[in-house]
């Protein structure tokens, strides 16, 4: 009876939430160790992507308005600055290990989706 009358006070100061508190919070820190421990012991194999937007790139190359090539024939590369008149991408330098003209013109065509024609027309050359 005067254990029943003990619970009853305590219960009435509101000693059994307070008591409890500290079991809630243990189980709290074990399921968060043993979720954090799961969480990085976890492999992350994804495998990310960059996919460019090949129609704008496009869009770019067919705003170009000067293509400046530098043939440096002692190394056996040209340089070409290609200047568009975009915005976002104003200069375009690519490296080509050709010297010769005629077939630096057809891989600057390839490359820019430009017809040849086109590509002799901006073409300003130097030799070094």
């Amino acid at each position: 009876m005067q254990q029943l009358q003990f619970f009853q006070v305590l219960r009435s100061l509101g000693f059994v939430f307070w008591l409890s508190l500290p079991l809630i919070g243990l189980v709290f820190w074990l399921g968060s160790g043993f979720v954090g421990d799961r969480i990085l012991s976890h492999s992350n194999l994804t495998k990310k992507y960059l996919l460019a937007d090949t129609q704008s790139a496009r869009q770019i190359m067919k705003r170009i308005v000067a293509i400046k090539v530098e043939i440096f024939p002692e190394e056996g590369i040209s340089r070409v600055n290609v200047k568009t008149s975009n915005s976002v991408l104003t200069m375009i330098v690519f490296e080509f290990p050709i010297t010769d003209i005629s077939k630096l013109e057809t891989a600057l065509s390839q490359e820019l989706g430009l017809p040849r024609d086109r590509v002799k027309e901006l073409i300003v050359e130097s030799m070094h």
